[in-house]
């Protein structure tokens, strides 16, 4: 897959981005990135759109900006000179499609039914656009167009919110969400910059899903295990089960038949996606030992982060 849909993929969702004046673009950039979400497809629905994106690429250059509502061949050239690393429009039009090809610019043309999709796939696209999502039939219809046509991606776009957001995303030929809920007209216009930060933040903490799993303690041996959880399994009422290499007090404690990662053991967080997660935690400053990384599927399962906290190593669990 092409290396700017990847990157889609790992930031989950796409904030729909309209701009009626050019002096919103950085402080709208600079509220997408502090809250969690570094890109934005700015619609070339209005005259500031092609000005918007210049303004976003150069102030905040790891920014990944796109270009949406892109309906002729001109909007092409001037969004990729303004610095538009991608192209989406609502239809699928086959001359925007393979100029866009030609010049190796990633572009997710709408689709909303099997017509468009083989059209799609005739094109050499293996990820399109499904909009407008919710009036088109929704998830259901993604599934029901996905079986048949198994190599394709689905971006939806259209009546995505925070409410349905990872009923999308749990579906694995979903890339990523298009969105405007966090940077709708009214906030922008406001300059209300603040409130669409915190939007952006409880959508990323929505999508990602963090919650604490369990607990696990290093214990010397076996025989230390196994008083630690039955302790805790007695204290609580919980059951104890037994593993090769650890044994659980219910869900919440994990005792280690011997020392493992961590001065102290380590604590396990669970998150709807450990690809997404590490993504969002990466552009935070933290880093992660890929040497731990385990698979299930197509899927990361598990993995830790390279430091410590409070003498707790600490590793990212797919729920």
């Amino acid at each position: 897959m092409n290396e700017v849909l990847e990157k889609i993929n790992k930031i989950g969702i796409v904030p729909v981005v309209v701009l009626n004046d050019a002096n919103d673009a950085k402080p709208l950039a600079k509220a997408l990135c502090e809250g969690g979400l570094p890109c934005a497809e700015v619609t070339f629905r209005t005259d500031a759109a092609e000005e918007s994106i210049r303004i976003m690429v150069e102030n905040y250059p790891k920014m990944l900006v796109g270009a949406g509502t892109v309906l002729t061949i001109e909007q092409v050239d001037r969004a990729v000179n303004a610095g538009a690393k991608f192209i989406v429009s609502p239809g699928l039009n086959p001359k925007i499609v393979k100029y866009c090809i030609d010049k190796n610019i990633p572009v997710t043309p709408g689709t909303s039914n099997p017509s468009d999709i083989e059209q799609a796939l005739e094109l050499g696209l293996e990820v399109v656009k499904f909009f407008p999502a919710e009036a088109a039939g929704g998830l259901k219809m993604i599934q029901s167009m996905a079986a048949p046509y198994t190599t394709m991606k689905f971006m939806p776009t259209g009546g995505i919110s925070v409410k349905n957001i990872n009923e999308y995303l749990a579906f694995p030929k979903i890339l990523a969400c298009g969105g405007s809920w966090m940077v709708s007209n009214d906030l922008v216009k406001s300059g209300d910059f603040d409130k669409i930060k915190e939007l952006t933040k409880e959508a990323v903490m929505t999508m990602l899903g963090f919650e604490l799993m369990h607990v696990g303690i290093n214990c010397e041996n076996e025989v230390e295990a196994k008083d630690t959880a039955g302790l805790f399994g007695a204290m609580f009422g919980l059951n104890v089960k037994e593993g090769s290499s650890s044994i659980f007090a219910g869900n919440v404690l994990e005792a280690m038949k011997s020392p493992y990662l961590g001065c102290k053991g380590h604590i396990a967080v669970g998150t709807n996606s450990v690809e997404r997660a590490m993504n969002f935690l990466e552009s935070q400053g933290y880093e992660f030992d890929m040497q731990t990384v385990k698979y299930q599927d197509d899927f990361i399962k598990a993995v830790y982060l390279k430091n410590e906290i409070s003498g707790f190593a600490l590793h990212l669990v797919r729920k």
